[in-house]
């Protein structure tokens, strides 16, 4: 099983990145589970969902304090969470992140960091934001850089998320974080 915590901002998309990706893992035949952690927050505030991906079904309800993985959709959110807490050893990190992985230092060994700079991404797609909307592009980072769901199984999630040209756009907003994402393995 690999538990997932994503960090991102209300109003990012991070909890329909969850969901998405959840999705997505379904029509791989394998078993996923999302717990979102969010409350009155205000847009821009911090939110955390917790995802468990499996290749049986997963019994465990309970949130993710050590995530074998982390993605985190906002650059800016490391300066006022702590993104890495509890982050298991040998883990892997998915970051909106302008710099190189061999830039990125979390204070634990890691098995994989990749960056894409999804807010760059998100300005060209859909124009400059408040808030940038990362959550389709780190979805196809994810992807890319991981192999945990193919970016075809991701269609389907994203187009029926978003109708009609919206859905369109974020789909390729997904390829073209696939493509943009460099990694580096240790």
């Amino acid at each position: 099983m690999i538990e997932i915590r994503l960090h991102g901002r209300g109003g990012q998309g991070g909890i329909t990145a969850a969901l998405m990706l959840i999705e997505a893992a379904f029509t791989e035949g394998k078993w996923g589970q999302k717990i979102p952690v969010y409350g009155g927050e205000r847009r821009g505030a911090p939110v955390v969902a917790y995802l468990r991906i499996d290749d049986k079904p997963i019994r465990q309800t309970t949130a993710i304090y050590e995530p074998d993985w982390i993605v985190v959709l906002d650059e800016g959110l490391g300066e006022i969470v702590n993104v890495t807490s509890g982050l298991k050893e040998g883990g892997v990190a998915v970051m909106n992140d302008r710099r190189k992985p061999d830039e990125i230092d979390l204070g634990v060994k890691l098995s994989k960091v990749a960056t894409v700079d999804a807010t760059a991404i998100s300005e060209e797609l859909f124009g400059r934001r408040a808030i940038p909307i990362t959550n389709t592009i780190m979805l196809g980072a994810l992807s890319e850089a991981t192999g945990l769901v193919k970016l075809d199984s991701l269609e389907e999630p994203i187009k029926s998320t978003f109708a009609g040209r919206m859905g369109e756009r974020n789909f390729e907003a997904a390829k073209i974080g696939a493509k943009s994402v460099k990694w580096k393995d240790y």
